[in-house]
């Protein structure tokens, strides 16, 4: 793994365990669901701001479809409308 990627995931580690000390002994509820919305929105806002705001490079990137980016950038209310 890239220095890079184990910043990242140090980063993203280091959160959770903040996250678990702040519940103060409370059960966490829908994590999986939190952490992608999370996490979604700031990817995809840098991704863009990277590609120049050109939705296909963003989506090679980013690994996915054109179709796929174009809804999750509705979504998180991302879209630039010309």
């Amino acid at each position: 793994m890239s220095p890079a990627h184990t910043n990242i995931e140090a980063c993203v580690r280091d959160s959770l365990l903040r996250y678990f000390e702040d519940l103060g002994g409370e059960a966490p509820e829908d994590m999986y669901e939190m952490l992608l919305r999370l996490v979604e929105k700031p990817l995809l806002e840098v991704v863009m701001q990277h590609a120049g705001d050109n939705q296909s490079r963003a989506a090679e990137w980013l690994g996915l479809n054109g179709n796929t980016l174009r809804n999750k950038l509705g979504d998180h209310r991302l879209l630039l409308i010309p």
